[in-house]
């Protein structure tokens, strides 16, 4: 996971500050509605699609999510069950807050712990145990390869031991093993990604392998949203024109084909499921173009981004030159690429990485802009987990991993929200004020016969609200949402609520 401290620690040790420009989402880039779709038969799992720019689920509504990156980065590399980790409890707080989907951190060094092409019967239960409890309160999954700085012996983690080569000259001498994230910028860290993009070992070949493995095991998991093939790639040596430019060619000649041969890895055992591709790492945090492409053939494509804000940190350490309220701009701009960029791919884009800090008023803004967009996320992160590649304490919602009354309320208040989590038809706006509780949501309904579902936050109206819709009725629902329909299938439907 990027920090809040990657990308901005990158730029003060570089001394390289880059204004951020201002742009907004542009208009047209919400897609038109997508069409209702036949129904599924019934032993299909509720499983999220990609239509245009949205994804839908198994009734065809688009579904908007919201809810948090659960990754124990810790061998196993699975949360255990117990209080610390991940039980019932943890999944009933999740649905009661309003949270609707998760990304699991399904790691390389858990799949194929013993040899390539192997999996761990083990490490399948251990996982499956979590998405039973998370598919039985209806919440989403994005089953996430993460890594961060390759490996344990760079600090990091990731990759299976077996998967580890060290570059033959710096592997005479011990591994320089630096604290998160500035390993990255090691020669001999960079050396092993820069091996890693070019097959030496047959790294991308055993990277594809896991992946088939992990489509067998969990193609069919209901409440699946697909697989995110790796965390943040890092492009080796050429990570200053990353930095700077984007690094076009890295995309071109490392990172497309790549992500290709991967995909075409899954789709021997898995047509369906979304496929979600990263670009690189420092776009992140830096305004900086990016360079994906469609893939022949393929219409399953999701885009999984990351939104860090380099003034954060810079205002966290006590840096004159930050100051939050410069991420409004950062945050539009990277929303806007981010939605140009899976425009151009074909796919179906999600913020998958945002937060990790406890700055209430970054955290008020990125979700501001991701309401504006439309934009689904997962927040980083849910619990602290031991993490050990965090610069600080400030990421999990929780004082103590083990106790739900140690949430950091006011952190909470602005992450659980009124939001449209299935719209039967096109969003159009939407937007919540966490001070307020006001709400308002407009969309272009059409002849799918299900209802659009809206959460109401239990947080945000403690003498009760008031609802108006106009151009459908609504209906009380199930797990603190309410139902709305249209009155006449294919007009726009409006639904404003507010506090008492």
């Amino acid at each position: 996971m990027l920090c809040r401290t990657r990308s901005t620690a990158l730029l003060v040790a570089t001394g390289l500050l880059a204004a951020v420009l201002a742009t907004t989402a542009p208009a047209d880039a919400i897609r038109p509605a997508p069409s209702a779709r036949a129904a599924a038969p019934q032993d299909d799992p509720p499983q999220l699609r990609r239509q245009g720019r949205w994804l839908v689920d198994e009734q065809g509504r688009v579904v908007i999510v919201h809810g948090f990156n659960l990754v124990w980065k810790l061998d196993p590399y699975v949360p255990p069950d117990s209080a610390e980790g991940f039980t019932a409890a943890d999944a009933d707080w999740l649905a009661e807050h309003g949270f609707n989907g998760v990304r699991l951190g399904t790691l390389w060094a858990g799949i194929t712990p013993d040899a390539p092409g192997v999996g761990d019967p083990s490490y399948r239960a251990g996982w499956q145990r979590v998405m039973d409890l998370l598919s039985d309160r209806g919440i989403w999954m994005q089953l996430d390869m993460h890594q961060d700085q390759w490996h344990e012996t760079y600090g990091g983690e990731g990759v299976p031991d077996w998967a580890v080569h060290r570059p033959a000259v710096l592997g005479l001498l011990p591994p320089v093993n630096l604290p998160f994230p500035i390993g990255y910028w090691t020669p001999e860290n960079s050396l092993v990604f820069d091996q890693f993009w070019a097959n030496r070992h047959g790294g991308i070949d055993h990277w594809a392998a896991a992946w088939r493995i992990a489509a067998e095991w969990w193609r069919d998991q209901p409440h699946l949203m697909g697989y995110d093939l790796i965390n943040e790639p890092w492009m080796g040596l050429e990570w200053l024109s990353c930095f700077t430019g984007g690094c076009a060619g890295a995309y071109q000649r490392e990172l497309q084909p790549a992500y290709e041969k991967v995909t075409r890895a899954i789709r021997e055992v898995d047509p369906d499921n979304v496929v979600w591709w990263e670009p690189q790492q420092l776009a992140a945090g830096r305004p900086v173009p990016t360079y994906l492409e469609p893939m022949a053939g393929e219409g399953q494509l999701g885009y999984s981004w990351h939104n860090y804000c380099q003034d954060v940190f810079l205002e966290s350490q006590g840096l004159p030159v930050g100051n939050v309220e410069n991420c409004w701009r950062f945050s539009r701009e990277r929303t806007s690429t981010a939605l140009a960029q899976a425009d151009r791919m074909d796919a179906a884009p999600m913020m998958s990485e945002w937060g990790a800090t406890d700055n209430l008023r970054a955290i008020e803004i990125d979700a501001a802009v991701a309401d504006e967009s439309l934009m689904g996320w997962t927040h980083w992160a849910y619990k602290q987990w031991q993490d050990p590649t965090t610069a600080d304490d400030a990421q999990g919602m929780f004082r103590d991993d083990t106790d739900f009354g140690s949430v950091k309320e006011e952190k909470l208040r602005l992450l659980v929200r009124t939001y449209a989590q299935a719209t039967a038809g096109t969003p159009l706006a939407m937007s919540f004020d966490a001070g307020t509780g006001d709400f308002s949501y407009r969309y272009r309904s059409n002849g799918i016969d299900a209802p659009t579902e809206i959460f109401v936050s239990p947080l945000h109206y403690p003498d009760g609200y008031d609802l108006a819709v106009t151009g459908g009725q609504w209906a009380p629902g199930t797990g603190g949402r309410i139902e709305v329909r249209p009155d006449v299938p294919g007009q726009e439907v409006a639904v404003r609520i507010t506090a008492r």
